[in-house]
């Protein structure tokens, strides 16, 4: 089910009232404007209308992976919706993998932006989606009790300008999707690999997120949470999917939380 409202400060923050009134999961938020928006580290979310702001929650189970790991949940399932708006306009060598059982209302009828053409989307630890370099989404999880909440914000019809990290939307790549049809296909994705994570465990998504990041070996930089910058290559995830740094004196660094930049 998916809730829809013209505004709200967040709604992560809706949703973690909703959970504690006993929501269920597999409810979602959707706001057309966001007034309080947030990222991760408290970081503002511009939230003008156009673009998707939605929440849902996941209720933790008995036997579940590592609620942590939803993160890894929601960047495949994203990525895989945006893929398919995208499917004219990223680059070949990047297509693969499952696709959706249909395209959505507009996907395929807008016109693909020739200095877009070719442009390459990655999954950037833990769980930002980039395309052609640029950030094009957030993802925040927020846990309460058994209660773990997954914000997603993509940029689809606008992106910011002034901050400190490039931006990029949808529409800058020649598709526009309505904001309710991109919440009504995400939901049936993120519910579709929910399933696996649940029933199969993390193996089987941390094989695709692998398969849909930055390739191994990309140059990186993670800034941890007491402000370190540890500079290294992209050695994978480890079986709890953590990143994994390459040094260069050839031992590895094992990362849990942070911020990580490509070079």
């Amino acid at each position: 089910m998916i809730r829809t409202v013209a505004e709200t400060g967040s709604t992560n923050a809706d949703m973690l009232l909703l959970a504690a009134a006993g929501a269920e999961e597999g409810v979602w938020l959707r706001a057309e404007r966001q007034s309080g928006g947030r990222g991760r580290q408290g970081r503002v979310w511009a939230s003008p209308v156009g673009n998707f702001y939605g929440s849902t929650v996941v209720r933790v189970r008995a036997g579940d992976p590592a609620a942590a790991t939803l993160a890894l949940v929601a960047a495949i399932a994203l990525e895989e919706v945006v893929r398919v708006y995208l499917t004219d306009t990223v680059a070949p060598a990047e297509a693969g993998g499952a696709a959706l059982g249909h395209a959505p209302a507009g996907a395929r009828d807008a016109p693909a932006a020739p200095a877009c053409a070719g442009a390459t989307m990655w999954i950037k630890w833990p769980n930002d989606l980039l395309l052609g370099g640029a950030k094009l989404s957030g993802i925040l999880l927020e846990r309460a009790g058994d209660a773990v909440i997954v914000g997603i914000g993509v940029n689809l019809a606008h992106h910011p300008e002034d901050t400190d990290r490039l931006a990029t939307s949808l529409a800058q790549h020649g598709v526009t999707p309505d904001s309710a049809d991109f919440a009504e296909t995400l939901a049936e994705a993120f519910s579709r690999w929910l399933a696996i994570w649940r029933g199969q465990g993390l193996a089987p998504i941390r094989a695709r997120w692998l398969e849909r990041a930055h390739p191994v070996g990309t140059a990186l930089t993670a800034r941890l949470p007491d402000g370190q910058a540890i500079d290294g290559l992209f050695g994978g995830l480890d079986g709890d999917g953590a990143l994994i740094l390459r040094l260069a004196d050839g031992g590895r660094r094992v990362i849990h939380a942070g911020d990580v930049f490509l070079l």
